[in-house]
């Protein structure tokens, strides 16, 4: 009976030697799951900065909106391009026969 317990006592620790220790399965399966997660965080940190990407161009645009915005509302008063000012009353341009009776 005694060696009954003994044995089992040595198969048990056996098994859990087995289960705990550092076999080629465990392994295999720790180094496929730290594979997995380190794609899954390259993905994520891919994604992270596409979106930071993103609210950069977002930024952008919106700037860009707001200064085409204030460019024209600074405009609203200006007279067009290509008016021409009346020249006033003593420079006025005279013909070249005649003379310039205006007071300056």
């Amino acid at each position: 009976m005694k060696k009954m317990i003994a044995l089992s006592a040595v198969l048990v620790l056996g098994a859990i030697g087995m289960a705990c220790g550092d076999s080629g399965a465990n392994n295999a399966t720790v180094n496929a799951n730290k594979a997995i997660a380190n794609a899954i965080n390259a993905a994520q940190s891919a994604a992270n900065t596409m979106t930071n990407a993103a609210q950069s161009a977002a930024n952008q645009m919106s700037s860009a909106a707001n200064q085409m915005a204030n460019a024209a509302n600074a405009m609203k008063g200006a007279p067009p391009a290509n008016a021409m000012k009346a020249a006033p009353n003593d420079k006025a341009p005279m013909p070249a026969n005649s003379t310039n009776t205006m007071k300056k």
